[in-house]
């Protein structure tokens, strides 16, 4: 099995010594980068698989980085980043990171989020003859070709706005989607920027697929960033 390539962006010597050597200690090969400008140069020799990411570099702010790598490649970038406020995750994922991860993080965690990044950028994905046809997850059943969702094989009956907005989270299922993202996909890139009509849908689909609204089994809320939607089993 050929070993992913993991560009690891941060200042900080001894967090980069640690992730550096668990993530090879897990199979990926590792290189190092302790500036914007040294990753950008990487990234552009190395082709990397996937980028992390810490937003403090001392050369350039990350988001910088991000918004230059994103100018021509589409590889996952996971912040890993001390900063907490919600502007900031919001303002890293609509730049074009694929998840944002605070410090202090598990480790399990970091890998997981990984795997689930690296699962979503196959590069075949963007091939219309190999977009999954289902999506499944806990008893929920997607078809993007009839679409139809089931629980448990018992229809669920969602407006065409529920609907657009729950395929859309499931397509990129495992992945944080910003409000925007979501208002962009559904309503256009022309959508207001407020989102209380989002949060209003949102209420009456977890009304009509979760057994408990208030503690949700399929799609999470990200406080302040937008929704995650749990991961498909069949690419587990």
């Amino acid at each position: 099995m050929n070993k992913f390539n993991v560009l690891l962006i941060e200042d900080e010597k001894n967090i980069c010594n640690f992730l550096s050597k668990t993530l090879s200690s897990q199979g990926y090969r590792v290189s190092c980068a302790s500036t914007g400008n040294e990753a950008l140069s990487l990234a552009t020799s190395l082709c990397p698989d996937i980028l992390l990411l810490d937003l403090g570099l001392p050369d350039m702010d990350g988001m910088e980085v991000i918004q230059r790598f994103r100018t021509w490649s589409n590889r996952p970038i996971i912040v890993v980043s001390a900063r907490t406020l919600e502007n900031d995750k919001v303002r890293a994922l609509d730049a074009g990171a694929d998840d944002y991860l605070t410090k202090p993080f598990g480790i399990y965690e970091l890998m997981a989020r990984i795997r689930t990044s690296l699962r979503h950028s196959n590069p075949s994905a963007t091939n219309c003859n190999t977009l999954p046809h289902l999506y499944r997850a806990k008893g929920l059943e997607i078809d993007f070709f009839k679409r139809t969702i089931t629980i448990d094989r018992q229809p669920v009956h969602l407006t065409p706005i529920e609907y657009k907005i729950v395929a859309f989270l499931a397509q990129n299922s495992g992945k944080v989607m910003t409000y925007s993202a979501v208002m962009n996909s559904v309503w256009g890139p022309y959508a207001e920027s407020d989102n209380k009509i989002l949060r209003v849908n949102m209420a009456n689909i977890r009304r009509k697929l979760e057994k408990n609204p208030a503690e949700p089994i399929y799609i999470f809320t990200e406080v302040g960033v937008g929704y995650r939607m749990t991961d498909d089993e069949d690419t587990i």
